[in-house]
């Protein structure tokens, strides 16, 4: 072992009338361990908290929405053909999209009701793996085409469950003299799903494409529009200009997931840069007890200094002693730190112990995603700035003179 690190082991380590320093010593560890420990769970939690956020929104809709300017899309077929034919595209259905309310003997709610192709949305959105009531399949069989999926809040709610009756009333369902007039068509519950998320579980409804037609009045086969689910999400800007070349542009419109949905990733992904910052001030602290560590060290083994340096330690080599135990301070607690934080996030991920309110937040219990590169930044942040910490206090020893030092001793 090198001097300077046996010495500065010595130092950490000490017992005995010293013992005051050693015990502020392990008090700096701890205040950098549970800054540390704290950097992890936070932002283990945002990452969890976007990536779930994303996968269930991604789940109740497309990567890619293709729409017209003009409010509905003909000749919907060969613009479905064309679109799945894309490199990147997985899967593309065209879909109805209106608002209307349901209504039971127990309440009304208004719902975004989505006309779907059944055979195809398995291959675009998540609807067969959320169901849990019912079979997608159960859409297509209905005998006379009015079945309907509700989620699992919406049914609790109108108090339905599979093979209830329902009351849809559309606004603009019928054309008469005078305009469109609402109509009231009754629908049977043929499923219940649950996305994990509260807006889409008490506030959506799916029927066939054709039973979409007919309850908003269309006149013709149209739809609302296109949706694309791609391979890679991350691909989406570059599928969706490719998009815009296959499938004509003007007057269709291509928007992306994240287009669609930038305002809340943007605020998500500036809210894990605050924390990110906030909580590394939990970090500068314990490094800062490092500097009060050493300080009081330095003050304390004034005599020690001086018989080192008047025996050949040079001025560096013991700035170097001290260099070297606040860094293992800081080693120490960093690695601390990890495995606390590392712990926190397997327990949070495997017993899911905090539960979240689902009519306050989207999802009703806290993911965690753990990434390594946040790892990296935050053991490279903490020792960072525990090796800064070491700088004064080092550069103080390195300067005391042996005979000033030694003189009342």
């Amino acid at each position: 072992m090198r001097f300077e690190r046996f010495i500065a082991l010595r130092y950490l380590l000490t017992r005995g009338n010293h013992a005051f320093i050693s015990v502020i010593s392990w008090v700096s560890v701890l205040g950098v361990a549970l800054g540390v420990a704290a950097l992890i769970v936070v932002l283990g939690v945002m990452n969890g908290f976007s990536n779930e956020l994303r996968d269930k929104i991604l789940g109740v809709n497309a990567h890619i929405v293709v729409t017209s300017l003009e409010g509905v899309i003909r000749d919907y077929d060969h613009l479905t053909e064309k679109a799945a034919a894309v490199s990147g595209v997985v899967g593309a259905m065209p879909f109805v999209y209106s608002e209307v309310m349901l209504s039971t003997s127990m309440g009304v709610k208004g719902v975004v009701l989505r006309g779907i192709d059944p055979a195809a949305a398995h291959g675009v959105i998540t609807l067969s793996r959320d169901l849990i009531m019912g079979d997608v399949q159960d859409l297509v069989d209905d005998p006379a085409g009015r079945g309907i999926f509700v989620g699992s809040e919406l049914a609790g709610r109108l108090g339905v469950r599979v093979g209830s009756e329902v009351n849809l009333l559309s606004p603009a369902g019928q054309r008469s003299a005078a305009g469109f007039a609402p109509s009231v068509e009754t629908f049977v519950v043929r499923g219940v799903f649950r996305t994990g998320m509260y807006e889409y579980d008490s506030s959506l409804a799916y029927l066939t494409i054709p039973a979409a037609q007919s309850v908003l009045g269309f006149r013709g086969d149209l739809v609302t529009g296109l949706e694309v689910r791609l391979r890679d999400v991350d691909a989406a800007p570059r599928v969706a200009q490719e998009l815009e070349r296959t499938l004509g542009g003007f007057p269709l419109q291509v928007r992306t997931w994240m287009e669609m949905n930038q305002n809340l990733f943007a605020a998500l992904k500036l809210e894990k840069a605050a924390m990110f910052v906030i909580l590394v001030m939990i970090v500068l602290v314990g490094s800062f007890s490092i500097i009060t560590t050493l300080v009081m060290l330095v003050m304390e083994k004034t005599r020690d200094i001086a018989i080192l340096a008047s025996m050949g330690a040079g001025p560096k080599r013991i700035a170097r002693i001290f260099i070297f135990l606040g860094t293992i301070i800081g080693a120490v607690g960093t690695s601390l730190g990890f495995a606390i934080g590392l712990l926190l996030c397997f327990l949070l991920q495997r017993y899911q112990f905090i539960q979240l309110p689902m009519d306050v937040y989207y999802l009703d219990h806290l993911p965690v995603l753990l990434q390594w590169t946040d790892m990296a930044i935050i053991a490279l942040a903490a020792m960072g700035m525990c090796f800064l910490a070491t700088l004064y206090p080092a550069r103080q020893a390195s300067r005391l003179q042996p005979a000033e030092a030694l003189r009342y001793e």
